[in-house]
This record gives structure tokens, sequence and C-alpha cells, in this order.
């Protein structure tokens, strides 16, 4: 633990002085009244120090009082285990506090029952709660991080095992949360006790290392701080300096993850200088860059584009005295809040801050999109899957063409950005623009670049996008929207497939009465009739069978033709209504490996169980034999238009010669072949067979290539392979 200092225990009374610095009497009584409430629901209870329970209570209060926040809070931080230890109902609160103070008191004795297993599970349905609570009040989860702090610093008496528990759940779920929120101060503590805890070894070491690093450093440290309060003093700006501490948990960090040695990275010198306004800020950097040359690449500016949790400064990092000197410039309420963050709002709230404000926005807009994400996510493992890419940003900042910043995680692509505009957005999102040329959607974004979004009506996410976006809203849309999508495909296929067969039994859907129709969605136990025709389309159900019940009876009614969607009624008895395959029909058509089907072969459909249809030729080997089975096969046609391409392979033997392979590839090519493949399989002295994959948009274009390869003097056999 030597990280932190030794804590006193506060005392109502020292509270109380606190308190008076920014709130009024009668709300400074209020809190009073709930110590006193809480003193005597825990009377008799001790902490495993030896203290009395209510120490801890009032600690709480204290770390919630050194942020300044409202008195509400602080009596739910006084009450926040009365529910929990001592058997008073909640609404027992409500009648001595108000509702407020009882929903916070709630919120956190929910919060407390939460425990972090290492199941990840347990742990995901923990964080929805979580999420739950804060979205119903972001103070539930400071009074909770204030509860976990103090906790943290008696952590001592506690036994190895639950002290690595706490420990472990502190840095992986508290300490991101307190940064999420802007809560610097808050933050840096728990990783340092929770490191402290974890490898007490390590952390005695590092700790040790600094503060011998430090006292042989003091005279280079005074020498920089003096030279920079001159420079401010010689041009008139206010300003106070101060030093800035490294934490053990970020050295370690550092020392593990970006694999720099201990002297890397105690070698600079960090100040903070607080000023009074805006403008005094980027006078005061003019100033330090006139005193010490600025490394190139180095300075940030935060104040004109903050962080996600509305962290402002202006960084920059200086050469001189022979060592990097890295400067923090920032005004006293950016201070307030790069210290305390969301905590912060509460103290400017009476003044109607702009920094608080925005600051606000931006964790409601965190907030809402927890739960947008919460609403989507099928199970909670994918949702906390997607949080914690969320809660473990290192941000880039990009523009959109009309100037606006956004912030998003590193290694952020063109559809994270698209999906933090709009969910509508990313669905739609076709390509996309960086820095005003044509960019790939898969590409990381760098920051400062201005990156434009081009949409078309009808387009669909493709599943292909899951494997590269970060962020947990654009992954979550993607999965919903394909969901979707899945659905609605299903449900044209089994309505297509349902016409087809009630076809041969000469009845039209649109004929159907409701009632009919009704009695066959009771009968086969489902909600409603577009249940049943996506049941149909994804293969779970049989359209042929649907269809008898659908007509019970009417078998003998007269024959119509048909010509409806994608149905056609061709002149041959056979393909009577055959399903017209276009082959970019989404989700749920598929065309077999086994035999590589292409525009102008015989077809037929095969459904397989949960993914729709499987569309094979119809001399395919792995189609069933019996004219019973093949009965339950549905007969397809090919489109009149098809300009798609299809992959198939062929079989070459050809004589050896030099250059065969390099003929071979430019004779595809003349006829507008691709080739995906070549693979030179078997070798004498004298032939080779090549097998060769290529895509091409239908027979007559296969013929062409199969033409222009077989006019290759060395080429003695040229064959179609079917698996």
């Amino acid at each position: 633990m030597a990280a932190v200092a030794e804590h006193h225990e506060p005392t109502v009374e020292d509270l109380t002085v606190r308190l008076s610095d920014y709130l009024d009497s009668s709300r400074i009584n209020q809190v009073r009244r709930a110590y006193y409430y809480a003193e005597q629901a825990h009377e008799g209870q001790m902490r495993r120090s030896g203290e009395r329970y209510i120490t801890h209570p009032l600690a709480v209060a204290t770390i919630l009082a050194d942020m300044k926040l409202d008195h509400q809070s602080l009596m739910a931080a006084m009450l926040h285990d009365v529910i929990e230890d001592t058997g008073i109902p909640k609404d027992a609160l409500i009648e001595q506090f108000g509702d407020p103070v009882a929903e916070l008191v709630d919120g956190v004795s929910k919060l407390t029952q939460i425990e972090f297993r290492s199941r990840a599970e347990a742990q995901a349905e923990n964080f929805q709660k979580m999420t739950l609570a804060m979205a119903r009040d972001i103070r539930v989860i400071i009074v909770k991080l204030a509860d976990r702090l103090h906790n943290m610093r008696t952590l001592g008496p506690m036994p190895y095992e639950k002290r690595q528990r706490i420990a472990t759940e502190t840095l992986d779920i508290y300490a991101p949360i307190a940064n999420r929120l802007g809560m610097h101060r808050v933050c840096t503590e728990l990783e340092d006790l929770g490191f402290a805890s974890l490898y007490p070894m390590r952390a005695k070491y590092i700790s040790k290392a600094v503060s011998n690093l430090r006292g042989s450093h003091r005279e280079i440290i005074d020498d920089i701080r003096g030279k920079l309060e001159d420079k401010l003093q010689e041009r008139g700006l206010p300003g106070r300096i101060l030093g800035r501490e490294k934490h053990l948990n970020s050295i370690y960090n550092k020392m593990k993850f970006r694999h720099k040695s201990f002297h890397e990275i105690m070698d600079v010198y960090a100040f903070r200088i607080i000023t009074d306004t805006e403008d005094d800020c980027y006078r005061i950097l003019g100033a330090v860059h006139s005193l010490y040359k600025p490394l190139p690449g180095r300075f940030k500016d935060y104040i004109a584009m903050p962080k996600a949790n509305g962290y402002q400064s202006l960084h920059t990092t200086l050469f001189g005295m022979h060592v990097n000197i890295e400067i923090q410039i920032r005004t006293e309420e950016m201070e307030q809040i790069a210290n305390d963050g969301i905590a912060a709002h509460w103290m400017y709230k009476h003044e109607q801050s702009p920094v608080t404000s925005v600051n606000q926005k931006r964790v409601d807009r965190w907030v809402q999109g927890l739960m947008e994400m919460r609403e989507r996510a099928d199970d909670s493992l994918e949702f906390i899957e997607h949080v914690k890419t969320d809660l473990f940003p290192d941000e880039i900042y990009v523009f959109t063409p009309k100037g606006k910043i956004l912030e998003l995680p590193s290694g952020a692509t063109p559809v994270d950005f698209a999906y933090s505009i709009h969910t509508d957005i990313g669905n739609a999102c076709v390509a996309c623009r960086i820095n005003r040329n044509l960019g790939s959607l898969s590409q990381p974004l760098q920051s400062g670049q201005t990156v434009e979004i081009i949409t078309a009506p009808n387009a669909r996410p493709n599943p292909a996008w899951l494997s590269f976006v970060v962020t947990g809203k654009a992954r979550s849309s993607i999965r919903h929207a394909l969901k979707v999508q899945r659905r609605t495909e299903s449900v044209e296929l089994g309505k297509t497939l349902l016409k087809k067969s009630l076809h041969g039994f000469g009845q039209k859907l649109s004929e159907l009465g409701q009632e009919q129709i009704d009695a066959v969605v009771r009968h086969n136990q489902v909600e409603d009739f577009d249940d049943l025709l996506s049941d149909i389309g994804l293969g779970n159900r049989m359209a042929y069978l649907i269809a008898r019940q659908l007509v019970a009876g009417d078998v003998g009614a007269e024959t119509s033709s048909l010509d409806v969607g994608t149905v056609s009624d061709s002149g041959d008895r056979n393909r009577r209504g055959a399903v017209t395959i276009r082959g970019t029909e989404g989700l749920l058509v598929r065309f077999a490996s086994c035999c590589k089907p292409i525009p102008g072969d015989p077809v037929v459909g095969v459904m397989d169980s949960g993914h729709g249809l499987v569309i094979h030729s119809d001399t395919c080997r792995r189609l069933p034999e019996s004219s019973e089975d093949r009965a339950h096969l549905t007969h397809l046609k090919w489109a009149k238009d098809i300009t798609d391409e299809f992959s198939v392979e062929l079989r070459v033997e050809l004589e050896r010669q030099r250059g065969v392979i390099a003929e071979m590839a430019s004779a595809v090519a003349m006829a507008d072949g691709n080739i995906e493949r070549i693979n030179v399989e078997e070798q004498n002295a004298r032939l080779s067979i090549v097998s060769l994959v290529l895509h091409v948009n239908g027979r007559r274009h296969l013929a062409r290539v199969m033409r222009r390869i077989r006019n290759i003097r060395a080429v003695t056999h040229i064959t179609r392979i079917r698996h």
C-alpha cells in the first residue's frame, strides 16, 4: 500500500466544516441527520479492522464532500449500507428522507450485492444491472465508486482470497468506469491500490525506486519550476505550477506493455499549470514554447477537442535542460473536471457552466448508448463484450465533412464512424471518402482525418464487417440488422416456396381465406403466418405439407397459372411454378460448394434446416437418388439478366512446356474470365494436370473460356469438375 498515505478517520464535525464551504446550513443538517440515523442503525456493528461500522459510511461521504457533491449524494453515502446490513426497509427511508435519497440508497445497495466473479456469464448479467442503475441516476455509481475507494484503502485486514477478488474487480470494472466518467483522481487511486494489493512486491520496488529518483532529481525539478514561474511573471500571466506524480500502476503498465525501462519513463519531468481563463491557457502555451523548444508532433489541444470523458487541457512536450518536460495547461474548472469528472458537474451546476453541461451531455450520451446496446444484445455476454471495448478506448478524433468532431476508440474504421453518427447511416453505408479520397471501409482511421460516408437507399450491413469493427455500437447494430434481414428474407423465401407448392394444388395464396390461414397457424403452434413463412424459408418446415394443410380438401380446384414475385410458370409440366434464381438472394440462398452450379446449369434447391435454400446442379452426386426423396426438391430456374460472377472448377491436361501456364492465364483473361486459383496437381516428365478455379457469369461465358483454353496447342484435354 506504499502508493497512498495513511488516511485519518474523519468525524461528523470534520465533515460539517468541509461542507460549510459549499452547502447551506439546512442541507448540512440533512446530511448530519442521515449520519445519526445510520449511526443508530449500525449500532453494535464492527468492521473487520475493529472500528465501529459507522466510520465507513462517514469516510465515503467525506470522499464525496472532497468532490463537492450535492447533499442527496452525501445522505445516500451515509445510508448506503442501511438497507442491506440492518434490515431497515426502503419505505422507512422514503418516509424519513424522501424519494430521491431512498432511490439512491436502493441503487447503491443493489450494486453492492453485485460480485463480479470471474465466471463471465454472471459478470455480464451484473454489468447489465450496473448500467441500469447508472441510467436511472449517475450519482448511484459515483457513491459506489467512493464506497469502493474507501474499501480499497482499508483492504488490509481482509483474508487473502477476498483481497485478490476485490482488487481484480476494482482494476477490471470500477477503475475503467471512473476513468470513463472523467474521475481521474478516483481512477488513479483505485488503480494504485488495486496494483499494490495484487502485486505487493512489485509495488514496493517501484515505489522505492520512484522516491530514490525523486530525491536525486530534486534540483532539476526546482530549476525548471523556477524558470517557468519567471517566464509567467515576465509576461504577466496568472498561473500556479504543480509537479505531477507518476502513478505506480501506470509506470508498471508502461514497463509491461510498452516495453519501456523504468528510467525511460521517469526521465520525463511533468508539470501542470493552472490558470484563470481559456485565453490564458493559449498565452501560457506561447510563453513556455519561447522558453524551451517544443517537440514536433507532441502537442495536443484537448480544449478544442475534449476527450470522450470531458477532459480538457493543452498538452505539450518541451526539450530543455537536456531532458523532456511534459506540460499540461488548464483552467481551475478544467482541473476540477480532470480530477472529478462527472462529479464536478454538481459543483458547477448552479453556475450553468458550459464545460460541465457539455460533460453532462457526454455522459448522458454514453449511458444512453449503453442502454441501446443492452436492448440490442441477444445475451448478457454479448453486451459485456460491447461495453468492455467502450470502457477501454484509446481515443482518436476524426471530423465529419461539416467539421464536427467525433471521438472513437483507436483502431476504429469508417464503418464504426458511420454507426457512431447514426445506426441508419451505418446500416446504409456502402463506401467512404477519407480526406476526400475514396477509402476502404475496413481501414483503421487516424486522428485528424475527415471522413465522409456514402450511403445507398437499399444497402444492408455486410456480415464481413463484424470481423473488423471495434466499437460496441457498430457490432451490436450490425448483428441486430442481420437478424432482421435474415427474418425478412426467410419470410420472402417461405412465401415464394409456399406459392409454388400451392400452385401444384391449383391454388393461389391470395385466394385463401383468413380462417384457413389462421387454422393452419394454430395447428402448427406458431405466433402468426409470418412465423410459418419464416420457418419454411429457413428449411424448418416443408412448403408442400403446409400447402396441403392450407388447401385441405380443395385439391380438385381449377388449376390457374401463377406469376407472382419471383415465381413463374414455365411451359414444362415438371417445372410448374419453378422458383427464379438471380444469385443475389441474400443470406438464405447459397450455392453448393460440391457441384458449383452456374447460370444455365439445370438446378434444384435443397432446404437446409435453419439455414435456408442450398442450390445444387441437378446432376450432383450429393442429391438423393430415390424418386420419393427427389420429389421434395425445389425446382429452380435462372433469371435471364444475371451479371454476377460464379465460381467454377476446370481440370486441364496439358503437355509440359515452358510458359504454358502463363499462356493459359492469358487465354482466360482474353475471354473476360477471372482466375481465383491455379494449382498444378500431378506431373510427370511429359504431362501436367492443372486445376483451375475461375469466375464466370454463366454457361455461355464458360464455354467461351473453355474454347480459348482448348485452342492452346499444349492442352490435350479439358473438363469441368463437379465433386
